[in-house]
């Protein structure tokens, strides 16, 4: 992978890392219906308006892989990661939701979209390591409800890692901006029902409209539109270390921005999802510095 597309994957993944704070803003005052279903509601209301800017037409003609992968990789996840934000503490939730790499690497495997190497499950193993020494994980009382939550965060987890190669493969077909405004399209009528049956008991709340709002424009429509122009030009797997590094941003924030405090372990936790970063896209760090040094005029005696 091209340093450049490491770098966009790096803006991508410090604007994914606040959607952990902002669905357990939302969700328990909207509802994970509600605010699952507005939160694809407004990422097709301003891609819609972008696609009507730049004369893009809808790609009517693949509306059944647009449904499919709308659900795996949008509407299933979203509304999963909603309902566990309920009774999941956040740090578990940012943990479980890296599992999406390890799923996202057995598909791309089982479909032949790259061949999985020993640096790359190397990497996949350190990311998961790394991640929790991030969002220092504490003794929690393993009730009934925390496992199933657990489990629903796992569950939308696998549908998004799933989800992964499938969208490498619709960019042959599509573009990116197509792709990414019809599968939001195609959430919203899946996530309708549940949301206007849930929409009486929901809070509509200042904070909640504004993290939904922020969830919707920002984290999910242009987002993922940034998401799709890049997977087009890198493998799945390379694509996904967003998922490791969204993890890291999500507790840089809370550190800067709600002053919550720092230790050693998040330090080294940082750094490990940096190294499982560079093995799992095939970035040798040492490989880029020497082919920089060679590049360099030589020093004059």
């Amino acid at each position: 992978m091209k340093a450049r597309y490491f770098i966009q994957l790096v803006m991508l993944s410090a604007l994914w890392g606040a959607s952990f704070i902002l669905t357990r803003v939302a969700a328990p005052q909207l509802g994970p219906n509600v605010s699952a279903g507005l939160r694809m509601l407004l990422a097709t209301v301003v891609l819609a308006a972008i696609m009507r800017a730049l004369k893009h037409p809808w790609p009517t003609q693949h509306w059944r892989e647009l449904l499919l992968i709308g659900f795996l990789a949008v509407a299933g996840p979203h509304l999963l990661y909603s309902w566990s934000a309920l009774h999941l503490p956040g740090g578990y939730g940012a943990l479980l939701s890296v599992t999406a790499v390890l799923f996202g690497a057995f598909t791309s495997a089982f479909l032949k979209e790259e061949t999985l190497t020993r640096g790359k499950l190397t990497g996949c193993v350190l990311g998961l390591l790394g991640a929790a020494l991030v969002v220092k994980l504490g003794p929690v009382e393993p009730t009934h409800t925390l496992v199933i939550s657990a489990l629903v965060c796992l569950g939308a987890a696998a549908l998004s890692g799933t989800a992964t190669p499938l969208l490498k493969r619709a960019t042959s077909r599509m573009e990116p901006l197509s792709i990414t405004a019809g599968m939001h399209a195609a959430a919203v009528l899946m996530l309708l029902p549940g949301a206007l049956h849930d929409l009486p008991q929901a809070h509509f709340t200042l904070t909640a409209l504004g993290a939904v709002a922020v969830l919707g424009v920002a984290t999910s429509g242009l987002a993922y539109w940034m998401f799709m122009r890049i997977i087009q030009h890198v493998p799945p797997m390379a694509s996904m270390t967003a998922n490791f590094m969204s993890t890291g941003f999500g507790v840089l924030w809370s550190v800067l921005l709600l002053d919550e405090p720092t230790s050693w372990a998040m330090a080294a936790g940082g750094g490990l999802i940096v190294l499982a970063c560079l093995l799992v896209s095939n970035l040798n760090p040492l490989r880029a510095l020497g082919a920089l040094g060679a590049k360099l005029p030589p020093t004059p005696p």
